[in-house]
């Protein structure tokens, strides 16, 4: 009877699995930087200057030659996805590497960040230092003593912490130390204006809500964009340049909104928002 069981239900077992096979898409090909824009401090969009964010060896590298980078001189800069997301998760697998630029700020070494429910590289201005968004912080050891990653940053914006509305402008996570050259794994997952939450390697590190336009801590932006405090529902990806050399082998997306109809051949269990003008029904089938 057992075995009479097991055969009924591992074609179930095997359709489940199926159906729930997570469909991450990658970002960055390994390849080249299509489907990427650059914004950098001074300099008009996609003036990639300096070249400074390149792909090499399979990985896309941020780097600062001598020529181009003689001082930082402040020339932070952004490398934009071309869409826009709501609910999804994204990850990264970065290190950092080298020296950092000269002249390059000294809270900004070994760091970088993922700016998410960000502005768009086009509504940013020339001398726009950071686009206003939410800054995933991506920090690495120092050698001695401790250095969280994966926190929380807030250009142009503000969110609910421990559901109190924080306006401090960093908040650490509980991640440990990362040393050295060594890869991590930051994932984030975004809920639309409800939720964001971290992790490292797996572990989950901060959680918060509501992320809102209305905070300091950006220059150079149009003031109309802040105009209104609204929550934001939305918005671009980017990553950073932020004077340490730093490379990334993966950055991939995991979309949480799609069809919720089980149904339909497209159906995912672990999409958490329903947008069923996207289901796709086998013919004969009925909706």
């Amino acid at each position: 009877m057992k075995k009479v069981l097991a055969f009924l239900l591992f074609p179930l077992l095997t359709f489940a699995q199926e159906v729930d096979k997570k469909e991450w898409k990658q970002l960055f090909n390994g390849k080249n930087l299509d489907g990427w824009k650059v914004k950098i401090r001074n300099y008009d969009l996609n003036n990639n200057y300096g070249n400074t964010f390149r792909v090499e060896d399979g990985l896309m590298k941020v780097r600062y030659d001598a020529k181009a980078y003689p001082a930082f001189n402040e020339r932070f800069g952004h490398i934009f996805y071309k869409d826009k997301f709501s609910y999804y998760k994204i990850a990264v697998e970065y290190r950092f590497v080298g020296d950092q630029a000269i002249e390059g700020p000294g809270w900004a070494t070994r760091n970088s960040g993922i700016m998410v429910h960000g502005q768009t590289p086009e509504s940013m201005g020339k001398d726009q230092d950071f686009p206003i968004s939410i800054e995933v912080q991506l920090l690495g050891g120092l050698g001695k003593g401790n250095r969280t990653t994966c926190n929380v940053c807030t250009p142009g914006t503000n969110i609910v912490y421990q559901n109190k509305f924080d306006k401090r402008h960093c908040i650490n996570s509980t991640s440990k130390t990362y040393d050295g050259d060594q890869w991590v794994r930051a994932e984030v997952t975004v809920l639309g204006d409800s939720a964001i939450i971290h992790y490292v390697n797996g572990e989950k590190v901060l959680e918060y809500l509501k992320p809102q336009i209305g905070g300091g801590n950006v220059s150079g932006h149009d003031e109309k964009l802040m105009a209104e405090v609204k929550l934001l529902k939305e918005g671009s990806i980017s990553l950073q340049s932020e004077s340490h050399p730093v490379d990334f082998r993966k950055v991939e997306l995991l979309n949480l909104c799609g069809c919720t109809d089980p149904k339909a051949s497209n159906y995912k269990s672990y999409f958490v928002k329903s947008d069923n003008t996207t289901c796709v029904y086998k013919k004969g089938k009925k909706k």
